[in-house]
């Protein structure tokens, strides 16, 4: 019988595609985790990657094995962990990734009574605009919009997500306040790049009645962060549609108010994702439940929503 750790070194490789990806998730050298393979493809007398400088590339009799080990080979694992952390309370580093704006708006403020609750967890969070490899760059969770599923990912909304208009009120005074989003053509507008096309973002929006209609603005100002648009509009540069989690503070303050409340537009979801493991390490567990909790508790999906007439 194949030792276990020659087996969960090939299992990591072929997740995340590398020996080195493999090795953080394993607290190992990538060369001890490349040897685990050799060890492994030799005792089996079968290769299993096609190797590169680049990437490694399951071979057929490869494909076959991770067919094979992965399902119980994780079970096996979880029932380990699990069992090794049924009487210690949740400890060590938690490496999660969250957008810069929103990480500091909605996530860093939980963190005191969470640290409170569980002084034994140490949070490692990455403030990135990016969609990240949760697996192979070794995340224990991330918390976005609009990330793409991967094999051993699963994900749990935390709310739908609506875009809104938004200005300052200096900017409104003295202006008839448009009715319909076919108005908008009037005024300035505070457009979004989109980072990963390179186009200028348009927007349907729908009202509480449920008709829709295209916004077709004036642009003043072109950003590719919804924050910054924020920041623009506060300062009385024209009309910005943005997300709620980006507007919410400034409509809270009074320095923005909402253009033709009751319309917006749906984004997506706001999720929590995690490797679909059935015994998640007890730190990835406790921090999924508490962000939960907190969310619900603070009515977070509500206030995210655009089709009321002002902010919860």
């Amino acid at each position: 019988m194949q030792p276990l750790s020659h087996l969960e070194s090939f299992l990591r490789s072929a997740e995340s595609g590398s020996f080195s990806a493999a090795a953080r998730q394993l607290g190992l050298t990538p060369a001890a985790v490349s040897k685990n393979v050799a060890r492994l493809e030799a005792g089996l007398g079968l290769r299993l990657f096609q190797r590169s400088t680049r990437k490694l590339t399951l071979t057929e009799g490869g494909e076959r094995l991770l067919q094979q080990i992965s399902g119980p080979l994780g079970t096996l694992a979880d029932a380990v962990a699990g069992a090794a952390e049924a009487n210690r309370q949740p400890a060590g580093t938690l490496k999660v990734s969250m957008g810069q704006a929103f990480g500091r708006e909605y996530v860093v403020p939980l963190l005191g009574e969470f640290l409170a609750r569980y002084p034994g967890v140490v949070p490692d969070w990455h403030f990135d605009n990016r969609q990240v490899d949760l697996i192979g760059e070794g995340f224990d969770a991330a918390i976005g919009g609009g990330i793409q599923l991967t094999p051993g990912v699963v994900a749990r909304e935390l709310a739908r997500i609506h875009v809104v208009a938004v200005a300052a009120p200096r900017y409104l005074a003295g202006r008839p306040a448009p009715a319909h989003p076919s108005e908008l053509a009037a005024f300035d507008s505070i457009v979004r790049r989109s980072s990963p096309t390179g186009r200028l973002r348009s927007w349907t929006l729908r009202s509480a009645a449920g008709e829709e209609a295209a916004v077709e603005g004036r642009p003043r100002v072109i950003f590719s962060d919804p924050e910054a648009m924020c920041r623009a509009a506060m300062l009385g540069l024209g009309i910005a549609l943005v997300p709620m989690p980006f507007a919410l503070p400034g409509l809270q303050r009074g320095d923005l108010v909402r253009v033709l409340p009751g319309w917006y537009a749906d984004s997506g979801p706001l999720s929590l994702y995690y490797p679909s493991k059935k015994l998640l390490p007890a730190k990835t567990r406790v921090f999924i439940d508490f962000v939960v909790e907190r969310f619900r508790a603070q009515r977070f999906a509500e206030r995210m929503q655009g089709a009321c007439m002002a902010p919860a």
